[in-house]
């Protein structure tokens, strides 16, 4: 598939309406009272019947509209995570929860969806749920309101179920106000971009290529920025490895301030892709 601007808009628009009725999926699932959860590799790394249903929605409707597509090659790669946050989804914590679409350009994250499926679930029964935000580099960030951390506040967003002792060291070297422990690797890039986090620490393998082209696509957009550990940026080709290796560090602004934190025991400790 061509990576022409044209085509990339048609991608993106696509996008953005499977995005909306995977997290519609989402929510019928939850609220039939069946989540089919199977263990993946462990208690931790679960999926459930949503992730397997907006999944197939997902490629699906993408496949139909653009054949010759690749979904995760050639030049345009769409990388799909049909739900960010499956464990906080199963413990009912729905704010955490996101549908991701990413699609990148000769490796790079260009453009992505990130569709919020229980946006406004804590005001009750008869609220509007869901949200749908999207971005691509040169046009902007849509579908939110852009908010910085007021002041010269540090808080840290990062993994409230996969910390180690690198996570903990990087946190610790931000010299945080506060810290912030949620699920979901979209759900953090949401919390830069309205202005509740500064930063997204993340020093450790455990993420995917999945879980950070939309995300990363979004923030560039909208001024910030998403790297390893160590400030590179990661590929997003059909042959890289899945695994984002070197941990995640994200910010609105200010990223080289937080890169030039990161202890060199934590970098040594994790490989550059």
């Amino acid at each position: 598939m061509s990576g022409n601007p044209a085509v990339l808009m048609r991608l993106l628009a696509s996008a953005h309406s499977v995005a909306e009725r995977a997290g519609a999926i989402v929510r019928k699932v939850l609220h039939s009272g069946d989540l089919g959860i199977v263990e993946k590799t462990g208690a931790n790394d679960l999926q459930t019947l949503a992730d397997r249903l907006a999944q197939r929605s997902i490629c699906a409707s993408l496949y139909k509209r653009f054949p010759k597509i690749t979904v995760i090659g050639e030049e345009v790669i769409v990388w799909v995570d049909p739900l960010d946050g499956t464990k906080e989804y199963t413990e009912g914590l729905l704010d955490n929860v996101t549908v991701l679409i990413g699609i990148a350009h000769r490796g790079r994250a260009i453009a992505g969806v990130i569709n919020q499926p229980f946006y406004n679930y804590q005001l009750g029964t008869g609220a509007d749920l869901g949200r749908t935000m999207w971005g691509m580099l040169g046009l902007g960030a849509f579908g939110f309101q852009l908010q910085e951390v007021p002041g010269e506040r540090r808080i840290v967003t990062t993994t409230r179920s996969h910390s180690n002792k690198l996570v903990t060291d990087s946190v610790d070297a931000m010299e945080p106000h506060e810290v912030i422990r949620v699920g979901g690797a979209g759900n953090k890039i949401v919390q830069l971009l309205e202005g509740k986090a500064s930063a997204y620490v993340f020093a450790s393998p455990g993420c995917k290529k999945w879980d950070t082209c939309a995300p990363e696509a979004i923030l560039h957009a909208a001024g910030g920025k998403l790297t390893d550990m160590h400030g590179n940026a990661y590929c997003y080709d059909a042959n890289v490895k899945h695994m984002n290796s070197a941990g995640v560090l994200a910010t609105l602004r200010n990223h080289q301030y937080y890169a030039s934190r990161v202890p060199q025991s934590v970098l040594q400790a994790l490989k550059s892709d």
